[in-house]
């Protein structure tokens, strides 16, 4: 007998609660104050242009694509929905108390709920990596939604333990403002590497090479930043492509 998510009312009821956050922290706005101005009271070397951020569009769309596909009747129970467990709905719980904190500028304990939302999409993309032989609604619903929320987070967590940095007027390990901007871009090179490379996922790393472009744009008239963004946006991408196709050519040799 196959036994469904457990959860999986619960997932669709946290589901909907990001979503109607996220609608009324813009709409009226949370602390008075949108996304966007917060983004602009700190602007920071690696602060990415304001299109960027259009790529939650495609999380959310994503995300309630896997919500839809755990709660069929012919999906629910299948060993790559349980496994997910509980760590969705704690991610919607981070979600929503990263953007009340962010709204209310509580900028240092956001950072802290975004290593918890970033934590728990992280055991979600594990859980989710270990599928052998995935169906097209395991690879398009249940894979691929976890490879770009992860990455997205991941380069955002940076920029926002940035925007604690520049708030504080912290100069870490000596460095300047221009100087922990790079180490920041650096760091999330590695990072990238770092998840992706295990699951051998090409996804992710894509993210990050969009949020790299992005910074690259937005700071076009400060070379450094400019360079440096763009350079290692390139070299994660070829990352990016060498991961597919070596991935590609490990399927094939197993038939």
């Amino acid at each position: 007998m196959y036994h469904k998510h457990p959860y999986r009312w619960w997932n669709a009821a946290a589901f909907a609660a990001v979503i109607t956050i996220n609608i009324l922290s813009n709409a009226l706005p949370l602390g008075g104050r949108n996304t966007g101005d917060i983004s602009d009271q700190f602007y920071i070397y690696i602060t990415p242009a304001g299109y960027a951020f259009s790529i939650w569009s495609l999380i959310y769309v994503l995300l309630a694509g896997f919500v839809i596909y755990q709660l069929r009747r012919d999906t629910s129970s299948r060993d790559s929905v349980r496994a997910t467990g509980i760590w969705f709905i704690l991610s919607c719980i981070f979600n929503m108390a990263w953007l009340f904190l962010w709204h209310y500028l509580y900028i240092e304990w956001s950072v802290f709920a975004m290593l918890l939302l970033l934590a728990s999409i992280f055991v979600l993309y594990r859980k989710t990596r270990g599928i052998s032989s995935p169906s097209p609604g395991e690879r398009w619903l249940v894979k691929l939604p976890f490879s770009i929320y992860l990455g997205w987070v991941s380069a955002a967590f940076l920029v926002n333990v940035g925007i604690v940095i520049y708030k504080n007027g912290w100069s870490p390990l000596g460095l300047s403002e221009l100087g922990w901007s790079i180490a920041l871009l650096c760091i999330g090179v590695i990072l990238a590497v770092a998840i992706s490379y295990p699951p051998r996922d090409g996804i992710l790393p894509l993210v990050f090479v969009w949020a790299y472009i992005a910074i690259a744009v937005e700071h076009r008239d400060e070379g450094t930043i400019m360079l440096t963004a763009f350079v290692l946006g390139a070299l994660v991408f070829l990352y990016a492509l060498w991961l597919m196709i070596f991935k590609r050519r490990q399927h094939s040799y197993r038939y």
